[in-house]
């Protein structure tokens, strides 16, 4: 795995992985970003919710469980000083649909969290990470 990120003026970056897709990141104005971008810390939760979501989508298909609608909310706390890195996070898997089996939603979240998603192992080493889930009848 290899990444490139190039600073594009003042703190601002792009940044690509293997994969060849184009992310900007920046800062706040506080330390000259222009706000023209996302910041780093908000990637690793992005990438977290992306990764355990791929996870569970792919699970919950091969189940063959229809949903209309599915999203993650997470919110993580940050330590107080430098380096400000993230001291817990917390998932909240939401399904929309009729007739999902807490089971199965279940099982792929399980799965996700302890067998597939590499981003959620990393980030259980440093920080405790917690799930819940809620099916929303639609």
């Amino acid at each position: 795995m290899e990444a490139l990120c190039l600073n594009t003026g003042g703190i601002t970056f792009i940044g690509k992985g293997t994969s060849n897709h184009w992310v900007v990141m920046d800062g706040s104005p506080l330390f000259k970003g222009y706000e023209a971008g996302t910041h780093p810390i908000e990637l690793v939760l992005i990438g977290l919710g992306g990764c355990t979501g791929m996870d569970v989508v792919s699970l919950l298909q091969k189940k063959k469980v229809k949903y209309d609608r599915f999203e993650i909310q997470l919110k993580a706390d940050r330590a107080k000083e430098h380096p400000k890195v993230i001291t817990r996070v917390d998932l909240e898997y939401i399904l929309y649909g009729k007739g999902i089996n807490p089971k199965d939603v279940e099982e792929a979240i399980g799965l996700s969290q302890t067998k597939y998603c590499s981003v959620s192992a990393m980030i259980k080493k440093v920080a405790p990470l917690n799930w819940t889930y809620k099916i929303v009848d639609s």
